[in-house]
């Protein structure tokens, strides 16, 4: 039998919880900060190694917003986007829903619609050029308040995107309570997006609850404190709600104390539908194919039980039936060959 790593890295996957500046490789890093040179974002790929050692959540907030002033035109975001694609690629990523945050660039002085544009047009040449499918996530970012709520909306409800799929939250949790982003979800919701927002990932189990019953989550980000409410981890088994988990991020957050004391074995248990992700992998040291690779040890996987955990991608993606009868069956025939 191939072994554990080599299966992996071969293995067709879908990723549903990364986010578009978080997933900007060293070397991108590196070429944007050395295209604006008065940011602080070292220009050296070597010393971002060190540059992407957290303190905590805050601190992790802070490093990635400076990352994200590096995105300063159509053209930067239409590299980065494209670059990320190239890197799902040589890990065998077919599909992912990438979280993008408009607000983070309008707000910088890019046209909302050239923002769009380039996010679009390399979309297209990724699936054509790389094989990769992406599709979008617009999340506010919820430190940013109302006014980013109200410019993530109006352009994901009136200026859109063909390959928009869902609308979230992101950034910290403390002190940014779910319920006042209610009337903005309900807008999405209504314009036909689903509801992905972060929650329990740095606060406790209310603010998953809070995601369910105000802004109509369909996926949880994150969602790593639901393991402290049985009643919520029964809610989420019954109802099939399924939590996207990303291991190593939890740790570089300080969300989590260690890998062994992560609660994923304990999701698993409970019945919930979990998939696997990297949320910002670069500034973690890691990729999609680690963090399965960490998933298989904590869960004691062998190959089919990490094909399982790929199908669950599919099966709580908003690829269309087709699209994941197709994956699935991929991972099946994959699976079949290499996993003997």
């Amino acid at each position: 039998m191939t072994d554990l790593t080599t299966f992996i890295a071969g293995l067709p996957k879908a990723e549903l919880h990364v986010h578009h500046v978080g997933s900007a490789s060293p070397r991108i890093v590196a070429a944007l900060a050395a295209r604006h040179p008065d940011s602080a974002v070292p220009t050296d790929p070597e010393a971002l190694a060190d540059y992407f050692v957290f303190r905590d959540f805050a601190h992790f907030i802070e490093v990635y917003l400076s990352v994200v002033d590096l995105v300063r035109d159509a053209d930067d975001v239409r590299l980065l986007t494209y670059e990320i694609a190239r890197d799902m690629a040589r890990q065998n990523i077919r599909y992912a829903e990438l979280t993008v945050t408009p607000y983070s660039s309008t707000r910088r002085g890019i046209p909302d619609v050239a923002f769009v544009e380039a996010i679009e047009d390399a979309r297209k040449a990724a699936e054509s050029e790389l094989g990769t499918v992406l599709r979008w996530c617009f999340d506010i970012p919820g430190e940013a308040g109302l006014e980013a709520a109200e410019e993530t909306t109006r352009i994901a409800c009136d200026l859109g995107a063909a390959g928009l799929v869902s609308f979230g939250l992101g950034g910290p949790e403390i002190g940014v309570p779910r319920p006042q982003f209610k009337p903005y979800f309900d807008r999405a919701i209504a314009a036909g997006l689903h509801s992905v927002p972060h929650a329990g990932e740095t606060t406790g189990p209310e603010t998953i609850w809070d995601a369910l019953t105000e802004l109509r989550a369909e996926r949880v980000g994150h969602g790593t404190s639901a393991t402290r409410d049985p009643r919520l981890l029964a809610h989420l088994a019954e109802r099939r709600i399924p939590l996207e988990v990303c291991p190593t991020s939890n740790i570089a957050t300080r969300a989590v104390a260690t890998l062994d004391e992560h609660p994923l074995r304990e999701m698993v248990e409970a019945g919930v539908l979990v998939t696997i992700n990297s949320d910002d992998p670069p500034m973690f040291g890691t990729d999609l194919n680690t963090e399965y690779a960490v998933a298989a040890r904590l869960l004691d996987l062998d190959a089919a039980g990490v094909a399982a955990l790929a199908k669950n991608a599919v099966e709580a993606s908003f690829l269309d039936p087709e699209g994941k009868a197709r994956l699935a069956a991929e991972i099946d025939a994959y699976t079949a060959v290499a996993g003997r």
